[in-house]
C-alpha cells in the first residue's frame, strides 16, 4: 500500500465531503478508498470509473501521487483528444513540450478554468495560468502556475464526532525554457515545484500531516523538418519526458508516492495550408514511466511498491508492452486571414486494464486582434463517467498577433 493510500485508509482520521454530493459517504476503510481516494487523488488521472473494489484490485492501473500534473491545461488541446506535443506553438508549450518555446517569439498568455469532475458535484475546480516571452538572442522563457481546488472536508474521529473543517488543494509552479539549436530543431526544459495539501493532520496515531512537497523537471525536443514539394514544412515531431523527480512523501519516505513521470511522443501534420484555411491533424502517445511491483512481506502477505524514478524510467518499459500507452488523436481547423475561427475534435483511448479512459472531445476557438477565447467539451463513452460533461474555458492574450506562427527566432547566442 502506498503512502497516500495508507494515509487515507486510517479510520481515526476520517473525512466526509460536505453534501453537495448526491449521497452520504460512510467513511469506512472500504468506502473511503473507493470514493474519496479516487476523487481526491486518482480520479483526474484514472477517471475513477464506478467499478467494484474487486475490479480495482484486478486492474493493472498504476497509482501515483499528484496526478493533477497530467491534466490537460488548455481548452485548445483539450478539444483535440489531448494531442499537442508536436504542436506546442503557444504558452501551453510549458506543459505539452517546452521545446516548442524555441520556435516562438513575442509574448503570449493563457488562463484556463474548469469545473473538475462535474459528475461528483463536489465543487472541485482546475485553474491554470501560463505565460511565455521571447528574449532576442537567448530564447523563450515560460512561467506556469496550476492550482487544483479539492474543496472542503470535515475531519471526524473514530466515533464520528466532527473535529472541524479544512480545505484541500494542490498546486505546481513551473519555469520553462526553449531554444532553437538548428533551424529545424529546438530543445527545452522545465523545473517544477509541487505542493500537495490534502489534510493538515496525520492519520490515526501517525505523526506528520497530509501535506507533501517535491520538485521535478522536464526534458523535451521538437523537430520541424523542411522537405521539397508538397510536404514542405507540414510535418512536426515532438518528445517530452515530464515530471522527472523524487517521490512525494506525506508521512515518511517509506510511504512516499512516485510522481507521474510521463513519456509523451507525438506527430502533427498539416494537410491543408492556404490563405484562409488551415487544417492540422495530431497524434500523441503517452506512457507513465512508473513501475509497480508486488512484494511478499515477512508474514507472507502481499503488498505493492514502486521503483525509484531513476530505475523506473527504464524498468517501466518491461511491463505491459503497448497496452500501457494511451493514445490521443485530434484535428484542428482554422478559418480566416488572420486566423479567426477554429473548430476541433478528437478521441482519447486508454486500455481497460490500465484505467480504461475513453472519450470524445470537441472544441472551438475565436481570435480577434490580441485576444482569444477557447472552449472544449468531453463526451465519455461510458455512462455516468466522472469526466462526462467536463468543460474547459480558456482566455488568451497574444502581443505578437501580427506575426506568422511559422516564424521562428534565430538560434540562441553561443
Amino acid at each position: 500500500m502506498n503512502g497516500s493510500q495508507k494515509f487515507f485508509n486510517e479510520s481515526q482520521t476520517q473525512m466526509k465531503v460536505p453534501c453537495k454530493m448526491p449521497f452520504k459517504m460512510k467513511l469506512t476503510q472500504m468506502i473511503y478508498r473507493r470514493a474519496v481516494l479516487a476523487l481526491l487523488l486518482t480520479a483526474p488521472l484514472l477517471a475513477a470509473s464506478s467499478v467494484s473494489a474487486q475490479d480495482v484490485d484486478n486492474t493493472k492501473t498504476i497509482t501515483t501521487g499528484v496526478p493533477f500534473l497530467l491534466i490537460s491545461p488548455d481548452s485548445r488541446a483539450g478539444g483535440m483528444g489531448e494531442a499537442n506535443v508536436a504542436i506546442a506553438d503557444d504558452a501551453s508549450a510549458i506543459f505539452w513540450n517546452p521545446a516548442g518555446l524555441g520556435f516562438q517569439r513575442g509574448f503570449n498568455g493563457n488562463f484556463t478554468y474548469a469545473n473538475w469532475l462535474p459528475a461528483f458535484n463536489a465543487g472541485l475546480s482546475y485553474n491554470n495560468l501560463m505565460l511565455k516571452n521571447y528574449f532576442p538572442g537567448y530564447g523563450t522563457f515560460g512561467l506556469g502556475l496550476v492550482f487544483l481546488n479539492l474543496g472542503s472536508s470535515i475531519r471526524t474521529n473514530a466515533a464520528g464526532d466532527e473535529l472541524g473543517e479544512f480545505r484541500s488543494y494542490e498546486y505546481a509552479l513551473t519555469l520553462s525554457y526553449g531554444v532553437r539549436l538548428l533551424p529545424v530543431l529546438s530543445v527545452g526544459a522545465s523545473i517544477r515545484y509541487i505542493n500537495s495539501a490534502l489534510s493538515p493532520v496525520g492519520a490515526g496515531d501517525e505523526q506528520g500531516s497530509g501535506n507533501g512537497q517535491s520538485v521535478a523537471f522536464d526534458l523535451a525536443t521538437l523537430w520541424k523538418p523542411k522537405f521539397q514539394g508538397y510536404l514542405g514544412e507540414r510535418l512536426s515531431v515532438g518528445l517530452n519526458i515530464s515530471n522527472i523527480g523524487p517521490k512525494i512523501s506525506y508521512i515518511d519516505q517509506f510511504q512516499a508516492d512516485p510522481l507521474p513521470t510521463n513519456f509523451k511522443l507525438g506527430v502533427a501534420f498539416k494537410p491543408v495550408i492556404d490563405r484562409f484555411n488551415n487544417l492540422t491533424i495530431a497524434l500523441d502517445f503517452n506512457k507513465l514511466l512508473v513501475r509497480k511491483r508486488e512484494v511478499i512481506t515477512d508474514d507472507s502477505t502481499s503488498t505493492f511498491t514502486t521503483d525509484n524514478v531513476e530505475s523506473a524510467i527504464f524498468t517501466s518499459w518491461t511491463d505491459g508492452g503497448l497496452r500501457t500507452f494511451t493514445v490521443g488523436v485530434g484535428a484542428e481547423y482554422w478559418y480566416g486571414d488572420p486566423q479567426l475561427l477554429a473548430l476541433r475534435a478528437g478521441y482519447f483511448y486508454e486500455d481497460p486494464q490500465y484505467g480504461g479512459r475513453r472519450y470524445l472531445t470537441f472544441g472551438a476557438g475565436l481570435r480577434y486582434t490580441l485576444f482569444g477565447v477557447d472552449f472544449s467539451y468531453i463526451s465519455t463513452v461510458e455512462e455516468d463517467h466522472p469526466l462526462a460533461g467536463t468543460v474547459r474555458l480558456s482566455l488568451s492574450l497574444n502581443l505578437d498577433a501580427g506575426s506568422k506562427k511559422t516564424a521562428a527566432p534565430p538560434p540562441a547566442r553561443q
